[in-house]
C-alpha cells in the first residue's frame, strides 16, 4: 500500500515508518525540518517536507495514498512555556486543514491518533482538545473510514518527574496511590497502527492503546529500583500548591490548568472512564522495561 504519516520521525512516527517499511508498503513521512530528509531516506521512505498549515501541500502529499495517518504534535504548535499561545485554537486549526486536505485529494482511509480522554470534553483538563479535533475529523465525508487510535499516558512523560527526583528525593504530584492507571509505550502505539492499517476499514472506529498497568506508588517503586533508590516515593501535593508552582516556572496558563484537572480526573478514575469500557489488549513494553531507559538517562 501506498502510506503517507505525518509527525515526522518521533517517537512513534520512527518505529511505525520502520514497521512498514519492513512489511513491504510505499511510505511517505511528513516532516517540517528539511535536515530529516536524509534519516527519513535512510529509513527506507520517502520524504515530503512542508506545513501542517500548507492545505495545497498537504492535498498533493496524500494524493493517491491507500491510507494517511494524522496526529498534531503539541511540540509542532510550540512550547508549553509560550504563553502567546492558544493551544485549542492551534489544535482545531491544524485538524481543519487536515479535514481539507482529506477531502481535496480524495483520501478514503484515514488512522488519526487521538488520546484516553477524547470520549468527553468536560472534566478532564487540557485533553479535551482531542474531543474537539475528534469532533472535526467526523465532519468528513460518510465514505471516508477513520480509526481514531487512543493511547494511555505515554511513558516518556515520566522523564518530567526527573527534576523533582534529583532535587526532592520524589514524584511530585496532586493525585497518587495504588489504584492502578494505563500506560503505553510509543512503541507499542506504532505496532498497533501499523496493524489497524492492514486491516480492513469500515466506516469510524475507536480503539484504545496501553501496554501496563501501574498504580502511582508502583511507579515510585519501579523507578527507584531502576535508579539505585529504594525511598523514591510518590507524593501527593494539593492541587491548588502544584498549580501555583507549574504557573511560578512559566507555563501556558491554559495548560497549566488543564493539567491540574487532567491529574483530578486520574486520581478519581474519570478520565479511565471510556477505557475501561472498551479495554484493549496490553502491549508489549512493560514499565519495569521504560524504567531501564528512564535510568540510563537518570544516571548519564
Amino acid at each position: 500500500m501506498k502510506i503517507v504519516l505525518t509527525g515526522s520521525l518521533g517517537r512513534i512516527g520512527k518505529p511505525l515508518t520502520q514497521s512498514l517499511v519492513k512489511n513491504g508498503h510505499s511510505v511517505t513521512v511528513i516532516s517540517s525540518k528539511a535536515e530529516r530528509q536524509k534519516e527519513i531516506e535512510t529509513l527506507g521512505a520517502k520524504a515530503a517536507i512542508g506545513s501542517m498549515q500548507d492545505v495545497d501541500f498537504l492535498s498533493a502529499t496524500f494524493k493517491d495514498a491507500d491510507v494517511v495517518y494524522l496526529m498534531i504534535a503539541w511540540d509542532a504548535i510550540g512550547h508549553i512555556f509560550d504563553k502567546d499561545i492558544d493551544f485549542p485554537t492551534e489544535f482545531s486549526n491544524i485538524a481543519g486543514k487536515y479535514k481539507q486536505a482529506i477531502v481535496q485529494s480524495g483520501v478514503k482511509k484515514v488512522v488519526y491518533l487521538s488520546s484516553i480522554g477524547a470520549h468527553t470534553n468536560e472534566g478532564i483538563g487540557s485533553l479535551s482538545i482531542y474531543n474537539g479535533v475528534e469532533h472535526i475529523m467526523n465532519q468528513l465525508p460518510a465514505d471516508v473510514s477513520i480509526k481514531f487510535m487512543r493511547p494511555v499516558a505515554f511513558y516518556p512523560n515520566i522523564f518530567r518527574f526527573m527534576g523533582n527526583i534529583k532535587t526532592d528525593g520524589a514524584i511530585i504530584q496532586s493525585y497518587g496511590g495504588d489504584k492502578k492507571e494505563p500506560w503505553v509505550s510509543p512503541l507499542d502505539i506504532a505496532e498497533a497502527i501499523a496493524k489497524e492499517m492492514e486491516e480492513p476499514f469500515n466506516g469510524r472506529s475507536i480503539g484504545y492503546i496501553a501496554s501496563d498497568e501501574v498504580s502511582p506508588n508502583e511507579v515510585a517503586n519501579i523507578l527507584g529500583e531502576a535508579i539505585g533508590n529504594d525511598d523514591l516515593v510518590w507524593q501527593v501535593v494539593p492541587a491548588e500548591q502544584l498549580l501555583n508552582e507549574v504557573l511560578a516556572s512559566g507555563m501556558n496558563e491554559w495548560v497549566a490548568k488543564g493539567f491540574i484537572e487532567m491529574q483530578a480526573a486520574q486520581g478519581s478514575g474519570l478520565l479511565y472512564e471510556d477505557f475501561y469500557k472498551n479495554k484493549p489488549n496490553l502491549g508489549k513494553v512493560k514499565m519495569a522495561d521504560f524504567a531501564r531507559e528512564f535510568a540510563s538517562v537518570y544516571n548519564q
